[in-house]
């Protein structure tokens, strides 16, 4: 087995051991035995959990936009574009292993004291954010919308991982519907 293959095993072991059970109640003992690579082996890949929980992060972030990407393409009018970002939202709220957003969750862990795990949550949240903008944009919308939609997304996640079904996604993605007429139809949507 060559050393990406390795390097690949812990990080998606450890993504899902992370998910399942939070960064921190997962030690590198249990890490190394559910990849089945030694205590060595594992620290010559990562020479710290810091850096394990860095390259999960990265890991999620290429599935979330990989996934969300690729729902978004299947869409044929830049309308369906921007509610296909809660299609996809509903595809993985429904799936078994949906935990919430493990960049919301690792903030929540580690923010306070990893600079670089909040650091990376941020750009992560930030990536999706300007994505949804040039969604909106190409939509003919207003620059407001973007944020809103985003906003909409996000308690969307944590609404879903707290309640424990994927409710929130098509609630949103309504809702979303009623924001993208509004912005498309002229309305400015009051302040308060």
């Amino acid at each position: 087995m060559d050393i990406s293959e390795v390097r690949t095993r812990i990080v998606k072991t450890a993504d899902e051991l992370y998910n399942a059970k939070g960064i921190q109640a997962v030690g590198m003992d249990e890490l190394r035995a559910a990849a089945g690579v030694s205590l060595k082996r594992l620290y010559q890949e990562f020479p710290s959990k810091s850096s394990i929980v860095m390259a999960v992060l990265e890991r999620r972030h290429q599935s979330w936009t990989e996934g969300l990407e690729a729902t978004v393409r299947q869409a044929a009018t830049p309308r369906a574009r921007l509610l296909a970002i809660f299609d996809y939202l509903a595809q993985w709220f429904a799936q078994d292993s949906f935990r919430g957003c493990g960049f919301i969750n690792s903030f929540a862990e580690l923010g306070a004291i990893s600079p670089e795990v909040a650091d990376y949550a941020r750009k992560h949240k930030e990536s999706f954010q300007e994505y949804v903008g040039k969604l909106s944009e190409e939509a003919g919308a207003p620059a407001y919308l973007a944020p809103q939609l985003s906003i909409l997304a996000e308690g969307a996640q944590t609404t879903a991982a707290i309640a424990g079904t994927p409710d929130a996604a098509g609630q949103a993605r309504h809702a979303a519907g009623v924001l993208i007429d509004a912005a498309l139809g002229g309305e400015t949507p009051s302040a308060a």
